[in-house]
């Protein structure tokens, strides 16, 4: 057992509905539009009716490096934990091993998209980009036609045709994708007149900024986890770097235009496809946050927004 990381008690939103999950992550607690999925196999395979890479799906499918997944999402899991430990710095309850197979008792919607194999910027053997805000990551995936992909989008993708918890099965190991890393307390270099902390991570002087990201950073390169890969395909979604995505869930769950998905690094908190974050606003950036691009198949257009952002009719501003 790792040792226990000192990561402060801090205000969250409880809505995971998953079997003897509580939630709670990191700098708030995890959320789910409906629980979660299925079990731990040596090496995720590829479904072939029901996913396809660029070379399989056809030029005219998804652009290179995008992944498409083409498959039906479930609103509502039923899923059961076999083991659990609770981790009280984080207050989670933490599921080591799902019952398995896990049961869709809600409504399974078609949904059909392509979806970066990695984290920004997409490529194979560099690190995820970190600490954006959710209006920059919207406009580096809309500079390259593509979106922030939504949180059904990024969820569907990870569990699986068999809407399995985590992309590689139904027991949980931070070995395979990158995760239970001991807690490095961040920097604080001052306070504003609230209280507040400055963090240095979040520096305008990169003289400040730049050796404090290096020293929190404890992930890994994109591509290097060769099991950390969904059956559509797409690696590297839970574990190593957070990531957000467009929110569809409407108030009083999630109040702003973005979620927060997949889980970082650090020991005792998420890592698994289906819990959100709904607590951070669109002005939130943190030092293990990244971001994955969607876009629409088949040569389609691709709108940039997110979908509340469409619901309020809102133009696009590049």
């Amino acid at each position: 057992m790792l040792p226990v990381p000192r990561l402060r008690p801090l205000l969250a939103l409880s809505l995971l509905t998953f079997a003897c999950s509580k939630t709670a992550p990191e700098p708030a607690q995890d959320a789910s539009p409906g629980p979660q999925a299925s079990a731990s196999t040596p090496a995720p395979t590829p479904s072939a009716s029901s996913s396809a890479s660029p070379e399989d799906a056809g030029p005219t499918s998804c652009p290179s490096g995008m992944i498409l997944v083409d498959g039906d999402y479930c609103t509502e899991l039923e899923l059961t934990c076999k083991k659990s430990w609770y981790a009280k710095w984080n207050d989670k309850t933490i599921c080591e091993e799902f019952e398995q197979p896990s049961k869709c008792s809600g409504q399974k919607v078609h949904k059909r998209f392509c979806i970066d194999t990695y984290e920004y910027p997409n490529k194979k053997g560099e690190r995820p980009r970190v600490m954006f805000k959710f209006p920059e990551a919207q406009h580096l995936c809309a500079v390259e036609d593509k979106r922030v992909c939504t949180e059904t989008e990024w969820t569907m993708a990870c569990e699986g045709p068999e809407y399995k918890p985590y992309p590689y099965g139904y027991a949980r190991d931070p070995k395979v994708c990158n995760g239970d890393r001991d807690y490095i307390e961040p920097k604080v270099t001052g306070h504003d007149e609230k209280g507040a902390p400055f963090m240095a991570f979040d520096s305008k002087d990169a003289t400040v900024a730049k050796p404090e990201l290096e020293r929190l950073w404890q992930g890994v390169e994109s591509g290097s986890q060769p099991r950390c890969v969904s059956d559509y395909g797409v690696w590297d979604m839970p574990g190593n770097a957070d990531e957000l995505a467009g929110s569809e869930t409407p108030e009083p769950t999630s109040k702003f235009d973005n979620v927060t998905t997949g889980g970082p690094w650090l020991y005792g908190v998420r890592n698994q496809c289906r819990p959100k974050i709904y607590t951070h606003n669109e002005g939130f950036a943190y030092y293990y946050l990244s971001t994955r691009c969607c876009s629409e198949p088949d040569g389609k257009p691709t709108d940039p927004r997110s979908p509340k952002q469409i619901k309020r009719r809102e133009k696009w501003r590049p």
